[in-house]
């Protein structure tokens, strides 16, 4: 399908706000032990990844010589200008954004059960380079939930250090209990925190009207569409993005946890987006809410 809007907003160049460095098979298998040792059934253990039930085709590497230069050459032949990896305990992902910070930023991965040291880490790490917090905490021992008050000292900082935290909203895939990242649970925190700029991964499915709710109430509530195959995007954020929304999605793959960018970009032109929610979807949210300069090289 040709989607003249499509290929004019990647024209100006994509900016992907999920990158997972690519790795061996081995080396990304360990990269999911901690969830692996909270899971009680036995067929977690045997995957690879531990939500790879949910997907197909998820990308693998046998032999993998520079994750670096493997992502730049896809980027370039998809036209995304900029990623944005993890950068916690990856020497890659803190390899190209150090060699290559025209085209990734990083994001630093936060655990407030370590108090304080989480908040000097994130101010560190920005203070480095770092454009973004992270936390997952339904993957963390203890479980911390989204308006949990450890949080609120890694919020507040956030505020203070101009820059959003990402977090995850809805069932999560792993075989792990959901109820940390129950939708309801950012209303508290969008009330407490007017000034923070909170971007939800993972789809909030299957509460995607209440995600919808709180997208049109809070400001400074933003969804990105990590970990869902563009024909998959969910009706009601579509139907949000196309009317009242525009200004609230941001495109995330899931390279190369889930999805390969060449399912992604087959998909892409498929979805109704209306032509001027593109450009918003494909970069121009993105460069706002995380401070990035969107012009094109």
């Amino acid at each position: 399908m040709t989607n003249a809007a499509f290929e004019a907003a990647r024209a100006d160049g994509v900016i992907d706000t999920f990158l997972s460095m690519p790795a061996p098979r081995i080396e990304k298998a360990k990269v999911y032990d901690y969830i692996r040792d909270q899971a009680m059934d036995s067929e977690t253990q045997d995957m690879e990844m531990p939500a790879e039930y949910m997907f197909k085709e998820v990308p693998h590497y046998e032999e993998l010589t520079d994750p670096v230069a493997e992502v730049l050459t896809l980027m370039d032949q998809y036209g995304i200008r900029m990623m944005i990896p993890g950068i916690a305990e990856n020497e890659h992902a803190q390899r190209a954004c150090r060699d290559y910070p025209d085209r990734f930023r990083g994001m630093v991965n936060v655990n407030p059960n370590t108090g304080m040291a989480s908040v000097r880490e994130l101010e560190q790490s920005v203070a480095n380079g770092a454009i973004a917090a992270h936390v997952w905490g339904t993957g963390l021992v203890t479980r911390v939930p989204i308006n949990d008050k450890k949080l609120y000292p890694i919020y507040a900082k956030c505020v203070e250090l101009d820059v959003p935290i990402i977090t995850y909203a809805g069932v999560p895939g792993p075989r792990i209990p959901m109820a940390a990242q129950d939708v309801a649970l950012l209303d508290e925190v969008c009330w407490y925190f007017p000034e923070l700029k909170i971007v939800v991964r993972h789809g909030g499915e299957p509460w995607t009207k209440l995600m919808v709710k709180l997208l049109l109430k809070w400001p400074n509530l933003y969804y990105s569409t990590s970990a869902f195959a563009p024909k998959h995007y969910p009706a009601d954020i579509i139907d949000f993005a196309n009317t009242r929304g525009a200004d609230k999605i941001i495109y995330a793959g899931y390279f190369s946890a889930g999805l390969g960018l060449d399912r992604i970009f087959s998909e892409l032109p498929n979805v109704p987006f209306r032509d001027h929610v593109w450009p918003k979807f494909l970069h121009e949210n993105a460069a706002r809410v995380f401070n990035i300069d969107a012009a094109p090289e």
